[in-house]
Order: structure tokens, then C-alpha cells, then sequence
């Protein structure tokens, strides 16, 4: 494999561009862009690292009349097209302002980090005092709002003020680029202050509605939030979502792009290995990798050809979504997220317009959050055997990666659901040597989870280490014991007690009483139990046979 200055965390086009970083052309996106000169605003979501923020980055630097950026796009798509660069490259009043910092866990934390973005956008424009194009009034509020004195008025106001004082200044409209501009919104229902957030970024987003100072808008984030939410009365407002097909290619590596980079590298012995974990979306017409997960793989593999592909997406996110989605999980939803971790497909109905405080209000909001938040993709319709009803989605797993991440937050939810429910009566009929209420116990919390390894044998293994952990026992899963190994031994060195389990998967539910027959015998044929005889007064072993989300048991 070739070496390459691959650029891993880095979202500023100029810095790639200027230091000879590894980059793969996306500067077709400009060109695309301004075939809709006619547009006003135009939003763009994508699911978070797919390059929104670099090419918002490389937008930047192209219009930006304060740059001198020529050099930059030396050799790139865009300078194919030479009336189109002449007219447009660096030749506009450009303003890019990014929300992605804006958080908190109250109201007045998330508006002082808002506040900080506004004035060090600001400030980044203080030549403005000095314009003899913008008049006095519009200037003291410069200066306060660059000094970070802003009233809630003055930032309302402050993109209207900033586009208007510029114009004044260059006799020119001005370009705004937005970028992550729903995450003020996303954090603030997360967190309780929904409401108060909606308010203040409604009023900055009046500067798109009606304003003949902007030339155009282009704003991304990861979600379309409904128009008469937070864009009410902006005219000319088109929208791009990964259903779409006019500039997907331009947000991820498509086949084409992966080709390229791996021959550019002399890494197409890997080929295979990163199809598996990184592609599988499907946006538009485009089938697409995630540009973040192969860039770290690759990187990775220049350091250590023998690197294995890892989940490098979860690690960018608490990834809390698919908690959120599990934790209000009915029998629906945890039945098809079964069927989707087994390797199957779910049909949907997908709606694009949301708004962030009713995503749990239905189930089609919570499989359309998880579309277009890239934790679920599309299957084209060529790909099926039956017909998709019309108005629905055909959803799967898009990746290895994904399906990791699905696994291990079902496995933490598990792992909390069981130290929440109330084992006293399962523990007491297990010390009472009372089968039949532990069938029973056990029966209630199968029906309760989420399989995650299609009801194999090492799904019950641990189902039965899990009720255990934590609630003060010892528990050794598939430890030596005589001549053979048990599955879970679960001591109570205090009491003097042991219980020893032996867990069978049956095929059906006729062949549970043979399969519970069998793990006995197979305890008494390798003395599963002796070696406890000398330190425990009570040994109880017990046989298992599951079926699906049903167990039987039998004790000896």
C-alpha cells in the first residue's frame, strides 16, 4: 500500500488543499449548486460524516471575495468550467457560520454557546466599523454583538444585520452558508429546553425570508425539519435529502470514487473488507460509503497492512438515538429490530419532514429518524422479489459497522433492563429448588428482550449470565468443571448455596422437555456438581431448554 497524507478530523477544505493532504474531488458540487441560480435557499441533510461540514468548507473558500483561492482548486473538476469560475471565484460576500458547537444542558448554557458563535462570527467582520457604506446605528450593534453584549433582539437579528451591512459594504448580494444548523435544535430536545432554543433560531433564520440582500443560501444539517417549524415563510426554499439524486454523489465515496482511491493507493486487496463494513447506503440513485470510516481504515492500514476494519463511526457519537428508539420499543418495534439484526428487511413509511419534539410521538417517525440519520438504508426496489406498497420504504442495515453498533447498544439495554426488573422472586424460586416459577420468571424477561444473535446458544448463555450480574452473586460462565464445562455457575458464598445451570437450544417447542432431559444427564454424566461438595451445604443444578423467547426447566 502506497503512502498518503490522509487527513483524519479535518473539515477545512484550505488546510487539505494548501498542506497536499489526500483528497478526493468533490468540487463538482459547486458547479451543481449554481445550476440553480434561480433557488434562494437550499437545504441539504445528510447523515453526520459524509463531508457536509468540508464541503461547506470548500463552498467557503470558492466565493469568498476576501480569499484568494485559485491555487487551492488548481487541478479539481470545477476549473474545467472557466465562465463559471470567472464569474463566481472569489468574487462574492460570503458568510459561513457553523452550529455544531452549540449545546448545553440547560437553556442558558446552550444560548451562551450560541451567543459565542455569533460574536466570533462578527468578528470575523470587523472591518465593517470601518466602511463608510454602513451606517452608525448598524455598527454600534456590530460592536456589541462582537463583544458578545447581544441582546435576545440582537441575535435574532444578527444574520439580517450581518447580510445587510455587507451588502452596503461591497454593493454586492451576499452567499450565507449554514452549516449543522440543526443541532441547536436536536440538543435542546434532548436536554428539556425544546421551546426556548425553537424561539431564538426561528428569529436567525428570518434572514432567509424575503431578503434582498442574499444572493443565495445553502444550509446542511442531518435532519429536514418541517418547513413551517423553524424556515416559516422563506419562498424559493428547496430541499436535497439522501432520497434525492442531484447531489448525493457528492456526500460520501460513490463505487467510482472507491475504485480510484484504492488504486490510487495500491490497496485493492482490501477491497472486499471495506465493502462490507463501510457501504451499503443507498442515497438517491447512488450507492455510497461512509467517507469518514474508510479514510480512518486506510489510514490505519498505512500504519498496519494487518488492521482489521472497526467501528470508527460509533466512536463520533454516544450514539443515543438507538437508545432512545429501544427504550420506547413495543412488541412492533422490538420484533422488527430482530428481523433487522438477523439480516432481514422491514417496510416503513418514511416522512422527511420532522420536527424534533414529536420524533417519539409515532413508530414511522422513529424507523424514519434511524433512515435519515444513516443508521438504516434503503433496498432498491429492483432488488426485491415482491412489490413495495406505494408511499413505503424498504429499510435494512446498511453494514457491518451499523449492525455492531445496533448489537452493542441492544447489549447495554439489555444488561440495564435486567438490573431494573426485580429478580427477588426469580432468586428465591432458584434457591427453593421451585422449577417451575423459574420457568416462569425467566419466561416474563425473554419475552421482555431483544435477541441479537438469532437465538443461539451463546444468546441464552448470556441471557442467563445477565439476570445474574450484578445483583451480589458470583456468576462464572462456561468454567471447567469435572469432566466437562457448565454453562453458568452462580454462587451465594455467604449462604452456602450454588446453583449450576446447563442451557439447551431446541429446535422446537415438542423437543424442549428432551432437550431439558439431556442437560441433566449430561450434569450427572460429567459431575458438574462435585466439586462443590466440600464448600457448599446446598448445590442445585438445573437444566435448560430454550425455544425462541420461551425456556423450560427442570431441576435436580
Amino acid at each position: 500500500m502506497l503512502e498518503k497524507n490522509i487527513p483524519i478530523g479535518i473539515s477545512d477544505f484550505e488546510e487539505i488543499r494548501g498542506n497536499h493532504f489526500y483528497y478526493v474531488d468533490k468540487s463538482g458540487l459547486i458547479a451543481e449548486i449554481l445550476r440553480s441560480e434561480s433557488v434562494k435557499v437550499s437545504l441539504i441533510t445528510r447523515p453526520r460524516r459524509f463531508g457536509k461540514t468540508l464541503g461547506m468548507s470548500m463552498l467557503e473558500n470558492f466565493f469568498d471575495i476576501r480569499r484568494q483561492s485559485r491555487n487551492l482548486f488548481e487541478g479539481l473538476e470545477i476549473t474545467r468550467y472557466t465562465e463559471l469560475c470567472d464569474r463566481w471565484m472569489n468574487h462574492w460576500p460570503t458568510i459561513f457560520v457553523s452550529f455544531r458547537r452549540v449545546d448545553g444542558l440547560d437553556f442558558q448554557g446552550a444560548y451562551d454557546m450560541l451567543s459565542l458563535v455569533i460574536s466570533e462570527l462578527f468578528r470575523n467582520h470587523l472591518y465593517l466599523l470601518d466602511s463608510d457604506r454602513v451606517n452608525d446605528y448598524d455598527k454600534r450593534t456590530i460592536k456589541r454583538i462582537a463583544e458578545g453584549e447581544a441582546t435576545v433582539k440582537d441575535m435574532k437579528d444578527s444574520l439580517v444585520l450581518l447580510i445587510g451591512a455587507m451588502r452596503q459594504h461591497y454593493n454586492k448580494k451576499v452567499i450565507l452558508l449554514m452549516d449543522e444548523y440543526d443541532v441547536p435544535i436536536a440538543k435542546a430536545n434532548s436536554h428539556g429546553y425544546y421551546q426556548e432554543m425553537l424561539d431564538v433560531i426561528k428569529g436567525i433564520m428570518q434572514a432567509l425570508k424575503d431578503n434582498s440582500a442574499l444572493q443565495f443560501a445553502v444550509i446542511t444539517g442531518c435532519l429536514k425539519i418541517a418547513k413551517e417549524s423553524i424556515f416559516s415563510g422563506t419562498n424559493n426554499f428547496v430541499s436535497d435529502t439522501i432520497t434525492d439524486s442531484r447531489l448525493n454523489e457528492y456526500f460520501g465515496f460513490t463505487q467510482e470514487d472507491m475504485a480510484y482511491i484504492l488504486r490510487d493507493l495500491d490497496a485493492q486487496e482490501y477491497a472486499d473488507k471495506i465493502k462490507n463494513w463501510y457501504d451499503g447506503y443507498h442515497f438517491g440513485d447512488f450507492d455510497v460509503y461512509c467517507p469518514w470510516d474508510v479514510m480512518n481504515y486506510l489510514h490505519d492500514l498505512q500504519r498496519n497492512p494487518q488492521a482489521e476494519p472497526c467501528g470508527y463511526w460509533k466512536n463520533t457519537s454516544d450514539n443515543a438515538i438507538i437508545r432512545s428508539f429501544i427504550d420506547h420499543a413495543g412488541s412492533t418495534i422490538t420484533k422488527k429490530l430482530e428481523t433487522l439484526l438477523a439480516g432481514g428487511y422491514i417496510v416503513q413509511r418514511i416522512d422527511e419532514d420532522l420536527t424534533y419534539d414529536y420524533l417519539h410521538s409515532s413508530e414511522d417517525n422513529l424507523w424514519s429518524v434511524l433512515y435519515l440519520t444513516g443508521y438504516l438504508t434503503r433496498v432498491r426496489e429492483e432488488e426485491l422479489t415482491d412489490a413495495v406498497p406505494e408511499g413505503m420504504t424498504v429499510l435494512v442495515i446498511p453494514n457491518a459497522e451499523i449492525k455492531e453498533i445496533f448489537e452493542t447498544t441492544v447489549i447495554q439495554w439489555f444488561d440495564d433492563s435486567t438490573k431494573q426488573w426485580s429478580r427477588r422472586e426469580l432468586f428465591d424460586a432458584v434457591w427453593n429448588e421451585d422449577s417451575e416459577k423459574v420457568a416462569e420468571e425467566m419466561n416474563k424477561l425473554l419475552r421482555k428482550t431483544i435477541s441479537y444473535h438469532d437465538y443461539r446458544e451463546d444468546f441464552y448463555h448470556a441471557f442467563l449470565a445477565g439476570i445474574f450480574a450484578g445483583a451480589g452473586y458470583a456468576v462464572e460462565s462456561n468454567r471447567e468443571h469435572g469432566e466437562g464445562r457448565s454453562d453458568v455457575v452462580v454462587s451465594d458464598p455467604m449462604n452456602g448455596r450454588v446453583a449450576v445451570f446447563e442451557a439447551k437450544y431446541a429446535d422446537s417447542l415438542q423437543s424442549m422437555e428432551r432437550k431439558c432431559d439431556e442437560a441433566l444427564c449430561q450434569m450427572d454424566e460429567k459431575m458438574y456438581a462435585r466439586e462443590y461438595e466440600d464448600d457448599y451445604d446446598q448445590i442445585v443444578c438445573y437444566g435448560i431448554a430454550f425455544f425462541k423467547k420461551r425456556c423450560l426447566v427442570r431441576s435436580k
